[in-house]
């Protein structure tokens, strides 16, 4: 029955751990933009510590673009686009219990580990502003993208912009 406790306590850590780590994307947009008009972007800034995550930015966020059907310009598009990283730490705590009376079922008395775990979360924030009036538009933010694991990096950047872009542009209010 420990057996039983013990490897149903570390398939549930296991799993509210995944989801605390994955990706979360929000994205919001200004209600009375036409993005029917605008068909062409240019590059205006993107913001980051690491120059090598410039060029990778720019191949996961043009591929979506194109994809619906827009054209980048080198200047002069209807839309200029800024991107910036940010990154900051965040902790999570991980307590484990022996099996000895740890949980509510079993009343008795246990020994419970909590360790502190930090993790670097980067943040990857992409603006759409209207060329002409320079007002911002669009606006969407995908975190857990950027890490120090410059392997992942890419993966998880292309990731995270297939789902900032997956709902754009916004549906025309009829």
């Amino acid at each position: 029955m420990k057996a039983q406790n013990t490897i149903f306590a570390i398939a549930l850590y296991f799993c509210f751990t995944a989801a605390s780590f994955g990706q979360q994307v929000k994205t919001d947009y200004d209600h009375n933009a036409n993005f029917g008009q605008y068909k062409t972007y240019s590059w205006e800034k993107i913001q980051t510590r690491d120059p090598l995550v410039v060029d990778r930015i720019k191949d996961a966020v043009n591929g979506a673009l194109t994809a619906k059907g827009w054209t980048q310009v080198d200047s002069g598009g209807d839309v200029s686009i800024v991107a910036m990283e940010t990154t900051q730490n965040q902790q999570t705590l991980n307590t484990f219990y022996d099996g000895f009376g740890g949980g509510w079922r079993w009343g008795g008395f246990g020994d419970a580990t909590t360790t502190t775990e930090t993790y670097k979360v980067g943040t990857l924030v992409v603006d759409l502003f209207d060329a002409k009036t320079k007002n911002l538009i669009w606006r969407s933010s995908s975190s857990d993208t950027l890490s120090n694991n410059a392997g992942k990096n890419t993966k998880n950047l292309d990731k995270g912009v297939q789902k900032m872009f997956a709902h754009f542009p916004p549906e025309e209010k009829k």
